[in-house]
């Protein structure tokens, strides 16, 4: 499934960009990985690649989406891990085979009512972790600040936080150890330490 979501990502890079990154590589990998797990032991390899091939277009779509709008998914985990989830659940019900797995075969193999149970489950579980994500961050911002202030954000948590940069805009990670427990002076410019905003 991560090759031919892979394969799909890349031909969906050259005809929007003119060219294939290895950003777009990486994530396609990782969404060809998540759109089979919800159909492992229930398909077999040549849907697995139909699978894959079919999960690159939700998630491609959903990542470009996010970049245009404002917000903050900074390593697009709802479209690679969401949509890509969701897609591969529902899809399941499409290519199961109850020759792979023993259970209920999906809409290739006969069964087209599959397809509706997985959607309903994909519903379910998306109304449940909702629910129970808005509730413990309310409970979390009761106690602590949920995101950093902007001025923070812009000298980055490591530094204002640990006093040290782990990742650098250059090659490699260059660590900037703590002067004897003190912070950076950019950091004490910018910020407290702990400083944020409550939600």
């Amino acid at each position: 499934a991560p090759a031919a979501t892979l394969a799909v990502w890349t031909l969906l890079d050259l005809m929007r960009g003119g060219r294939a990154t290895a950003v777009g590589a990486a994530t396609a990998i990782v969404v060809g990985l998540v759109v089979v797990t919800p159909a492992a032991g229930y398909i077999g390899p040549a849907s697995a690649l139909a699978l894959g091939a079919l999960g690159a277009f939700p998630s491609y779509f959903a990542l470009i989406y996010r970049a245009r709008t404002k917000l903050d998914d900074s390593l697009d985990v709802v479209a690679a891990h969401g949509v890509g989830g969701a897609t591969g659940a529902i899809l399941t019900g499409v290519f199961a085979d109850a020759a792979w797995s023993g259970g209920p075969s999906g809409m290739m193999s006969g069964n087209p009512g599959q397809v509706l149970t997985q959607l309903y489950g994909v519903v379910a579980v998306l109304a449940y972790s909702g629910v129970a994500t808005f509730v413990i961050l309310k409970a979390i911002g009761l106690l602590m600040p949920l995101r950093a202030a902007g001025r923070v954000e812009g000298v980055g948590l490591d530094v204002t936080d640990h006093g040290e940069e782990a990742y650098t805009g250059g090659d490699g990670a260059i660590l900037m150890p703590p002067r004897t427990g003190v912070l950076p002076q950019a950091a004490i410019d910018v910020a407290p330490l702990g400083e944020g905003v409550r939600s």
